[in-house]
């Protein structure tokens, strides 16, 4: 487990972009035809996207393949015979893989981003796939989810099978999950018969072993290894800025990378910095000096590209990191 991590916790940081077809945890998309989002995903601009990503000295960086609304940014037959919505609110584009043609040959790791159940605004899918844990009205501008207190064991099946199809097209090319909505995992995963967390960890890591996998318990501080089958931590964080308490975490026995994920403008991709640069300078020094790694979520705009506040800010920190 040490050495599957040792490069993510070399990089030290990284960048996260909500690129969605509805804002992040919100009931939209539905206005959103699977003709006009193949035309956002074709207008994509990953070239532009990588050269900013190169210029701040990010090394790595996390994409959304999709969220709330059932738009993805990337085939999938599987999740297609599934759900049966035709035309398709899955991409005809492949944009994981041409992000990963873009930053690879730039030195710029890809990992990306997927909810643990199905999109929850889309009452088809949901329906299709046996998804029963819905949301409720939550933070300003978000979603609560909905405890139902089932395992959801068929549901899990057909995610798994979803995810398998996506790991075994991208193989090598993806280097790591950050898996959203882990929250009743003693229903869900907890489990020593299949479906449960191992299962889980297997189809993600199907077309690539050695992708490095985090479950994402919610907001929790101090930050937890949430499963004994993930390699680094979901750390998910809002307001606060915890003190790394060193560069892993145990459950169990088992020890995970330390990592937070959290957002330097107003919210998750949106507003404007919230934070002057030598704060984010100074807490992305104190996290990685004590071996831990931190990600910080930007906006991005509809066209790909990080908008210049905070390409500016991210450079800031990768000159800091180079110095270091």
């Amino acid at each position: 487990m040490i050495d599957k991590t040792t490069w993510f916790a070399d990089c030290g940081w990284g960048v996260f972009c909500h690129w969605l077809g509805a804002p992040p945890s919100s009931d939209g998309g539905a206005e959103l035809t699977a003709e006009a989002w193949n035309r956002q995903v074709d207008a994509f601009d990953v070239e532009g996207l990588a050269c900013q990503l190169e210029a701040t000295g990010a090394p790595y960086f996390f994409i959304t393949i999709g969220q709330n609304s059932g738009h993805y940014i990337t085939p999938n037959d599987v999740y297609d015979e599934y759900v049966g919505i035709q035309p398709s609110k899955c991409s005809r584009r492949d944009l994981v893989a041409d992000l990963y043609g873009a930053l690879h040959s730039r030195g710029i790791e890809l990992l990306v981003y997927l909810p643990s159940g199905a999109p929850a605004a889309d009452p088809v899918a949901v329906s299709r796939l046996g998804w029963e844990w819905g949301f409720e009205g939550g933070w300003p501008g978000g979603w609560r989810a909905r405890r139902t207190g089932k395992r959801l064991a068929e549901f899990q099946k057909k995610w798994e099978k979803v995810i398998w199809e996506w790991s075994m097209r991208w193989g090598p090319k993806v280097r790591g999950w950050w898996i959203d909505g882990c929250y009743f995992a003693d229903e869900m995963y907890r489990h020593s018969d299949e479906p449960n967390f191992r299962s889980f960890a297997a189809a993600l890591k199907a077309g690539n072993p050695d992708a490095l996998v985090a479950f994402n318990p919610g907001v929790l501080i101090p930050v937890i290894c949430h499963s004994e089958y993930e390699d680094y931590t979901a750390g998910e964080i809002a307001s606060a800025l915890p003190e790394c308490p060193g560069p892993w975490v145990e459950r169990n026995g088992h020890t995970a990378q330390y990592h937070i994920l959290s957002y330097l403008g107003e919210s998750w991709c949106k507003g404007r910095p919230r934070f002057p640069d030598e704060l984010v300078v100074g807490y992305t020094k104190h996290v990685t000096s004590k071996g831990g790694v931190i990600t910080w979520d930007v906006p991005i705009e509809r066209g790909g590209l990080i908008p210049e506040p905070f390409v500016e800010q991210l450079t800031a920190i990768g000159k800091s990191m180079r110095k270091s």
